[in-house]
């Protein structure tokens, strides 16, 4: 079986998905409206979200603990305290997407959907949860769903590689599209060079298509 490539961790992924929250005050407030995440891409190193927000200090290092959590594996109390984060910045997109990385890990794909529904409610265009997205839509075989949802990622950062990777295996194993999936190991294999399983998958999409000199 063929593995998704998923951002472990917003915070984590600094090189390809990077998304900062900036405190703007240090007066607890429970932030309401929504704030558009500046997305900066950059080619030499994928792209950086940037999200603003009025929280108060302890929030921010509850929003760290937690995610020291998760990295820890100490998935459930990662997850209370970052539901908490979340509740009380509702208009944050991150927290939203690492709790659905979180209940992802632990199974439970209808929760980790829920929340990437309420981050891309404030935040649509948000790569890592619309590659998050599609790693739950395929595994519960919603496989249009999981290329749309792939295929937008991509439309905001054509060089986003987890999502390209994810893309190419969906039509490789479950779409039976054999063009789809070979353009994307290409311009996957583009990015990502040492990739040695990618490029075997690729070989045998040739090999398939009825190239026998690759």
């Amino acid at each position: 079986m063929k593995k998704e490539m998923t951002s472990q961790m917003i915070k984590a992924a600094v090189l390809v998905a990077a998304s900062l929250i900036t405190a703007c005050n240090s007066t607890p407030t429970r932030q309401t409206a929504a704030t558009p995440a500046r997305i900066e891409i950059t080619d030499s190193f994928g792209f950086t979200i940037t999200e603003e927000s009025r929280i108060s200090g302890d929030v921010r290092s509850d929003y760290d603990r937690a995610l020291d959590l998760l990295g820890s594996g100490r998935l459930d109390e990662g997850t209370a305290l970052l539901e908490s984060v979340a509740e009380t910045s509702p208009a944050l997109s991150a927290p939203r997407i690492d709790l659905a990385i979180a209940y992802r890990k632990q199974g439970d794909l209808v929760t980790a959907e829920s929340h990437l529904e309420q981050a891309l409610g404030v935040n649509p265009n948000h790569p890592t949860a619309l590659n998050e997205l599609g790693i739950i839509y395929r595994q519960t075989a919603r496989f249009a769903e999981a290329r749309r949802s792939y295929e937008s990622a991509l439309a905001v950062y054509p060089g986003y590689h987890f999502a390209r990777r994810n893309l190419a295996v969906l039509c490789d194993l479950y779409l039976d599209d054999l063009d789809c999936a070979r353009k994307n190991y290409e311009a996957y294999m583009d990015t990502v060079h040492l990739d040695e399983e990618a490029s075997m998958w690729l070989k045998n999409v040739r090999f398939r298509m009825g190239d026998t000199e690759n």
